[in-house]
């Protein structure tokens, strides 16, 4: 088998392009919660299927999968660790794996004799887990198999989707009530656009902000004029600023800076590593006007955020987590068990109306739900994060190795985020995060003569 045909990698529409654009839009419109929404997920996951099998087909057709062995393995990975935890094992074994006595024992008070059971303590979760990986794996497989073409243009999707989701944002705001939030669990009175957290509203505005800069700057390449795409890109910088500041998440806050500077870096790389052009400096201009009319009008409300005691509340529980974890080493308890595994492990001095459903860390939590094979599997995904980062910030400009340098920007950005939130466990946001995956693992491939 050879490579991908020059037809299949022109950059036109096929049925494999009309699937990823059904799966980002259901994904953008449905995916925005991470629980109690299991109707909506599923019409997601279920998008995610067709796309899923015809992106497999491809890969092993044209041969593509010889040259994205490791990241298609560790992405095997990631899909066979839920799955093997929900295989039944017999009582000899499970009965016999680290934090499990309380079963054993709660059988035993029953009078009860343990059978055949999984490794998972929590075999519904840990299932429910392990279909919500399907949208992005089929997103990250999708995207090895089409043109750059075709990457840039969903990239102006996820733009546009970012644009309404900032407005329908200004919308809920200016409202005041229950009526243009999609979620239930949205607290009235903030800014969270299609999404039921406010955090994660923030991580996708800081998630697409390089890809906007890329394209503004990319423009001055081109001896042709048009600076449409940078108007645009200062226009959406300044956009950001202002919806951070509306939506005053202190995790966007905070990720604002290292985002926008590495973001700077790139769109500079985009003009060719030249003198910066006077028209570069439009962003950093636009970036200022917007920070200026946010000191003014909005610092105070924002700095009253930080103020706050709930995200301290998050780090003292962590050593509970942690001990947790370690009864359950080396296998972990289950992907999705976390709630269960919590409930029976919280403190007494810490029971409150307050409901931690996430450890709020998810290296943390990967490591109480999956052990050794889950740290195994981060430390094997930074090598390759770290690989194809290196690669494409180091290559020449060019337009394919301007939206990698942008997608290491967003995943950083992503594992940063992940240190004091769950925003991979939001549907929409891991199928964005498998779109920059897929953007930056051909980095490690000669760029196509195109």
């Amino acid at each position: 088998m050879g490579r991908v045909s020059d037809k299949e990698f022109e950059g036109q529409w096929d049925v494999i392009a009309i699937a990823i654009v059904v799966l980002l839009a259901l994904s953008v419109v449905f995916g925005g919660a991470s629980r109690d929404h299991a109707l909506r997920l599923a019409a997601v996951e279920l998008a995610a299927l067709p796309l899923l099998i015809l992106a497999a087909g491809r890969l092993i057709r044209t041969g593509l999968w010889r040259e994205h062995r490791f990241a298609l393995g560790l992405l095997a990975a990631t899909v066979a660790i839920p799955c093997l935890q929900l295989v039944p094992l017999p009582p000899a074994i499970w009965t016999s794996l680290p934090g499990r006595e309380q079963l054993v024992l709660a059988l035993d008070l029953a009078g009860l004799q343990p059978g055949w059971a999984p490794l998972t303590v929590a075999p519904d979760l840990t299932l429910r887990s392990a279909l919500a990986l399907v949208p992005p794996a089929a997103m990250f497989m999708a995207t090895l198999t089409i043109s750059p073409v075709l990457r840039a243009r969903f990239l102006g999707l996820c733009l546009a989707a970012a644009v309404l989701s900032i407005v329908l944002g200004v919308a809920q705001l200016a409202s005041g009530g229950e009526r243009l939030y999609p979620w239930e669990t949205t607290g009235a009175g903030s800014v969270n656009g299609f999404f039921a957290n406010r955090n994660h509203l923030a991580s996708m505005i800081l998630a697409v902000l390089p890809f906007g800069m890329v394209f503004g700057a990319a423009s001055l390449r081109r001896r042709d004029g048009n600076r449409l795409a940078l108007w645009f890109a200062a226009v959406f910088v300044g956009l950001v600023v202002v919806a951070l500041a509306a939506i005053r998440s202190r995790a966007g806050i905070v990720l604002f800076a290292p985002v926008m500077a590495t973001s700077l870096l790139a769109a500079w790389i985009a003009t060719g590593r030249g003198r910066p052009a006077p028209a570069l400096l439009l962003l950093v201009g636009a970036t200022g006007a917007a920070l200026t009319a946010v000191a003014v009008l909005a610092l105070p409300p924002i700095l009253a955020r930080f103020e706050t005691q709930d995200s301290q509340l998050r780090f003292d529980r962590w050593p509970a987590v942690a001990e947790a974890a370690q009864s359950y080493l080396p296998l972990g308890s289950g992907i999705g068990s976390f709630d269960a595994v919590y409930r029976s492990v919280e403190p007494l001095h810490e029971l409150d109306y307050s409901f931690f459903n996430q450890a709020h860390n998810d290296y943390l939590e990967t490591w109480l739900e999956a052990g050794w094979l889950g740290a195994a599997l981060i430390f094997a995904f930074f090598v390759w994060y770290v690989r194809r980062t290196w690669i494409a910030w180091k290559s020449n400009p060019s337009g394919e190795r301007d939206l990698q340098r942008a997608a290491s920007i967003a995943i950083g950005m992503f594992l940063l985020h992940s240190i004091g939130d769950y925003p991979l466990r939001t549907a929409t946001l891991a199928v964005l995060f498998a779109l920059c995956c897929g953007l930056l693992e051909p980095a490690k491939l000669p760029q196509r003569s195109r």
